[in-house]
């Protein structure tokens, strides 16, 4: 079933997105500090219902990562413009996403099947990049800030270079080499 639960949620995380900019754009902080807390419960939950209820589908699956690249994309792009967050932070984060995407893309339009799960490091990223847009949101350009942006553009590019070198090994049939 394609419009289950899960799949709804996903959907009102896509639609949060263009809400959370204009709060973002218009300073609206408190707000938009909500809006990005509800979008991020949509994920945690999601996936919960998928897994503990037996509600997965391709449709999901294949959508869900999309939401939260569309997110924590535009997340980023808003916090650079607004000057929350420096691009050195900003352009790593997008550049992570759109390469993640593409690369999904490209293997998928070759008609090779992409394995799209994430892993221990995907996950340790994607926290740390809500947690760093929450902490732009709250305290922007603080000291304490940049170390966060730091450690998250650091843990971003590992995630980057083992996704892809885990589809390199997957693609070459050797899912073991290291």
């Amino acid at each position: 079933m394609i419009a289950n639960a899960a799949n709804m949620l996903t959907l009102l995380r896509i639609l949060l997105v263009p809400l959370f900019l204009y709060l973002v754009l218009n300073d609206i902080s408190f707000w938009s500090m909500a809006v990005f807390a509800v979008a991020g419960l949509t994920d945690f939950f999601d996936g919960f219902l998928a897994k503990r209820f037996d509600m997965k589908t391709e449709l999901g699956a294949n959508l869900d990562p999309v939401a939260d690249k569309l997110l924590l994309s535009s997340a980023f792009f808003a916090l650079a413009f607004k000057g929350y967050a420096p691009l050195w932070l900003c352009v790593p984060v997008v550049i992570y996403d759109f390469m993640i995407l593409a690369a999904v893309m490209v293997l998928r339009g070759a008609g090779k099947k992409v394995d799209i799960s994430p892993s221990v490091a995907g996950k340790a990223t994607t926290a740390l990049q809500i947690m760093t847009v929450f902490y732009a949101l709250a305290r922007p350009n603080d000291r304490a800030f940049f170390l966060v942006a730091a450690i998250t553009v650091s843990v971003t590019a590992y995630s980057g270079f083992s996704y892809a070198m885990r589809e390199i090994r997957r693609i070459v049939g050797r899912p073991d080499m290291d």
